[in-house]
């Protein structure tokens, strides 16, 4: 590959030559306490080439001997690559259609990023941007997978921010009988994908296309949705073994603004507190840290921040200006953070939806955090602005609307 204009090129991509129901199974970091789940994608796939042979279910991670699991992946990896399984395609673009539980069709590009135009801390300039916080904990079982492996697989959802629909929308037209590679049922209800093998005279559009969402030279051009801990990993390698192979990562490149893509805030729950006094804190934090009361007024400031704290029958809203983060999500955070520092016998939960919140909160010793979430249209602001955002700031849709692992790439 020589070095592109923008980190985003066309990659050598490996697929099974038939099998996909088998085969494709979701990302690895999916119902990670759900070992019944994985029970059944082993079921699933039987005696067939499948990709549970080849990842790490987090569910399994410290359950048993890493190093022997990651050793026997690595070894299925070269046994798949020996045994002629895949068909390789050279210098490819894969245009994906993935039909969604819900019946809406997510579509995207697969091809390959340039670690070198990425970095995941959170003061970051670089083109390829974290949107939350790395937990480099996590890191380590990967690293280990990666290092040693000979092909990767990707579940990185990658996003670019096209309220236009420019760059992958139009592709839709493209999508020919003579150009289907793949047109498959995903397993436990992950819905229906299809991949297209883009023509090579469409390669200098979509990257001219891409380049024109830059408006600005210190803008994000990319944002990583889901998968971050997958591609700092990669970038880990490469930095540390550098090869013009492993400079690259196979992902899919999603709009942001797809009418599939639904963005929905993780709210925060915590255990074993006192309510009183920890909302007490949690006000005396907001103060502490420069912010100051807010009127009904100010509400419309854009430095002013509303949360409501539930606990039992009861909730308080306290509103600030100039809060200490510019999220809402930021500021829950930190402070939970400080108060598990004290007192590791707090808990924390990250929840989806108010009413599951409003349910946890009415037991004792429980508060519960309800936030404006980020929005489509404010979330490379806020990164650009705040820097990467805390962990489990957002989520992009369900656990079954997740990536499934298709396509390969070798990287050794």
């Amino acid at each position: 590959m020589t070095k592109p204009n923008i980190p985003f090129v066309p990659a050598d991509v490996l697929l099974p030559q038939n099998g996909f129901e088998a085969w494709s199974v979701i990302a690895c970091d999916q119902y990670t306490s759900r070992p019944e789940y994985w029970e059944r994608v082993r079921r699933n796939a039987g005696s067939n080439p499948t990709t549970l042979d080849l990842i790490f279910p987090e569910v399994y991670l410290g359950k048993g001997d890493d190093n022997a699991y990651i050793q026997k992946i690595n070894a299925e990896m070269e046994r798949y690559l020996e045994s002629g399984i895949f068909n390789e395609y050279k210098n490819a673009f894969i245009y994906v259609e993935r039909t969604q539980k819900d019946g809406r069709v997510r579509k995207g590009i697969v091809g390959a990023v340039d670690l070198e135009a990425y970095d995941f801390h959170p003061d970051s300039k670089c083109d390829i941007r974290a949107t939350e916080r790395t937990v480099m904990e996590r890191l380590p079982p990967r690293v280990r997978i990666r290092e040693n492996a000979p092909i990767e697989l990707p579940h990185v959802m990658m996003l670019i921010d096209d309220p236009a629909k420019t760059v992958i929308e139009p592709l839709e037209a493209t999508a020919t009988p003579e150009n289907l590679l793949y047109d498959f049922e995903l397993m436990e209800g992950g819905g229906h994908l299809r991949g297209y093998l883009l023509p090579p005279e469409l390669h200098e559009s979509i990257v001219l296309r891409i380049s024109a969402l830059r408006t600005r030279d210190d803008q994000i051009l990319f944002a990583v949705g889901d998968g971050n801990h997958s591609l700092a990993s990669a970038k880990l390698c490469h930095d540390s073994a550098p090869t013009e192979l492993n400079r690259y990562a196979l992902v899919e490149l999603v709009n942001l603004h797809s009418d599939a893509l639904d963005f929905e805030p993780i709210l925060r729950v915590v255990e074993n507190v006192d309510p009183d006094s920890f909302i007490r804190g949690f006000e005396q934090f907001l103060i502490a840290e420069g912010a100051t009361t807010a009127s009904e007024d100010d509400e419309q400031r854009e430095d002013t921040l509303s949360f409501t704290l539930v606990y039992g029958k009861l909730e308080k809203k306290i509103t600030v200006n100039t809060p200490p983060h510019p999220l809402a999500v930021g500021c829950a955070q930190e402070y939970i953070d400080r108060c598990i520092a004290k007192d590791p016998n707090i808990l924390t939960d990250y929840i989806h939806g108010e009413d599951e919140v409003r349910d946890l909160a009415a037991r004792p010793g429980v508060v519960g955090f309800l936030y404006g979430g980020i929005t489509k249209d404010t979330l490379f602001n806020s990164v650009e602005k705040a820097g990467v955002l805390p962990r489990k700031t957002f989520s992009m849709g369900h656990a079954h609307d997740k990536r499934y692992y298709t396509e390969a790439r070798r990287i050794k």
